[in-house]
C-alpha cells in the first residue's frame, strides 16, 4: 500500500451524471472513441454518485462502453448509495447491469458503509434535526419529516 501511495498517479474525479452526459455529448458528435480514449488515460477513474439517478438505456450502453474500455488497463473507484444487486433498475436494463458489474466485480474490493451519511450525522450532532423516539432509524434512512413544532426535522423511518 505504501508503496502505491509513493507512486505517480494520474487521476479524474467525475459524478456519473456530469460522466454520462459527457459521453452522450461526445457520441453525438462522433466523438466517442476520442472521449473514451481520453477516460482511459488517468489510471484512476473516480465516478461519484452511481445510482443517484437512474441512467436511460443509451447512457446505460455508453456507460458500459467506458468499463469495457477500461477493463483491466485503468483502475476505477465507484461512489454509489444503492447495492449491486439493485444496479439492474439504475441500468435501466439488467443485461448491461450484469455487464458492467461483471467487468467491475472480477479484480475489485467491494467497501459497503451503512449507517447514516455524513451530513445527516453532523446535522443530528448539531441538533438541527433530532434522533426519532425509541431506537434509531433503518440504517440508509435520511427521509426527513417536520418535528410536531415545525422548527426541526426528524428521520422518518
Amino acid at each position: 500500500m505504501e508503496r502505491c501511495l509513493g507512486a505517480p498517479l494520474t487521476a479524474q474525479f467525475t459524478t456519473a451524471t456530469t460522466l454520462v452526459a459527457g459521453l452522450a455529448k461526445a457520441h453525438g458528435e462522433r466523438r466517442l472513441d476520442e472521449k473514451l480514449l481520453a477516460l482511459s488515460k488517468p489510471k484512476l477513474l473516480i465516478v461519484d454518485e452511481l445510482g443517484y439517478l437512474p441512467l436511460e438505456p443509451d447512457a446505460a450502453h455508453l456507460f458500459f462502453q467506458l468499463v469495457s474500455r477500461r477493463y483491466e488497463t485503468g483502475a476505477m473507484l465507484i461512489t454509489s448509495n444503492r447495492s449491486v444487486a439493485e444496479w439492474g433498475t439504475v441500468f435501466a436494463d439488467p443485461v448491461v447491469a450484469t455487464a458492467i458489474l461483471d467487468r467491475l466485480l472480477h479484480h475489485s474490493h467491494v467497501l459497503t458503509i451503512r449507517g447514516d451519511s455524513y451530513r445527516l450525522r453532523a446535522k443530528r450532532n448539531s441538533g438541527l434535526i433530532r434522533p426519532p423516539v425509541g431506537d434509531r432509524p433503518p440504517v440508509g434512512s435520511a427521509s426527513l419529516r417536520p418535528v410536531t413544532d415545525g422548527t426541526n426535522l426528524q428521520p422518518t423511518s
